[in-house]
């Protein structure tokens, strides 16, 4: 199968080991990877702050980028969710509206994809150690993609996975919520962190770059010796 990566800015721009974790593992499932150069951001900052208008330039770059793909994966709940949210973004222009669809319907978050289109839940993969996984909001409650980061977790060997306290409870990043409201964030983001150790984990896995660098700054800054691992870097180890 022919997948477009949709690598998303803030891998691009912080995460880059998360795309080359994310192209070797498709390749390894068989999948042939095209990367359009031409990919920018999916408007998602401006959108969520309420520059609606300012974000649909973007958006309709986007569409265009991605029009010929079979078929668009991205190491990314929210982005994956933002394409999909193209089609009533652009509801006012029906021409538009009609090539956003049908961008929203090939999209899929990876471990969505990994599950439900390629049909695997064992990924031949090897990591040694005690892991906990962060559920990210978006990722979760609004994109509906919950159980296909645990089949594909379960099946990691030599990983021991252990439940997260309050799992469903936000990191504190969303967007730019961790700007506007730094101190709720920095509260939200400890209690995410004292849930971690709790767990007695030395690895957090999320699939969320946002959430990512959130914990993990946190946890940097808090001095807590536990490694942060976008899933596709785990489900990547052999």
């Amino acid at each position: 199968m022919k997948v477009t990566l949709f690598v998303t800015c803030v891998v691009d721009m912080f995460e880059t080991d998360v795309g080359k974790a994310t192209v070797e593992l498709l390749e390894r499932l068989g999948c042939e990877i095209d990367f359009p150069k031409k990919q920018v951001c999916c408007g998602q900052p401006f959108h969520a702050a309420g520059y609606v208008e300012s974000s649909k330039p973007m958006i309709k770059d986007m569409i265009e980028t991605f029009e010929d793909s079979e078929v668009v994966v991205t190491p990314s709940g929210s982005c994956a969710l933002m394409f999909k949210k193209y089609p009533e973004i652009l509801g006012n222009e029906p021409h538009w509206a009609k090539r956003a669809t049908t961008l929203a319907q090939k999209t899929y978050e990876l471990t969505d994809f990994i599950v439900n289109v390629l049909k695997l839940e064992n990924v031949g993969a090897k990591l040694n150690g005690v892991a906990t996984y962060h559920t990210s909001c978006q990722m979760t409650r609004l994109l509906g993609v919950k159980d296909s980061p645990f089949k594909l977790l379960s099946n990691v060997e030599g990983l021991q996975l252990k439940p997260l306290p309050y799992r469903y409870n936000c990191c504190g990043f969303g967007g730019t919520f961790s700007t506007k409201m730094a101190e709720i964030s920095e509260q939200m983001v400890d209690e995410k962190v004292n849930s971690v150790i709790e767990t007695n984990a030395d690895i957090l896995v999320a699939a969320e770059g946002g959430c990512m660098m959130n914990i993990a700054g946190r946890m940097e800054r808090r001095k807590v010796p536990i490694k942060v691992m976008h899933i596709a870097e785990v489900l990547n180890s052999h």
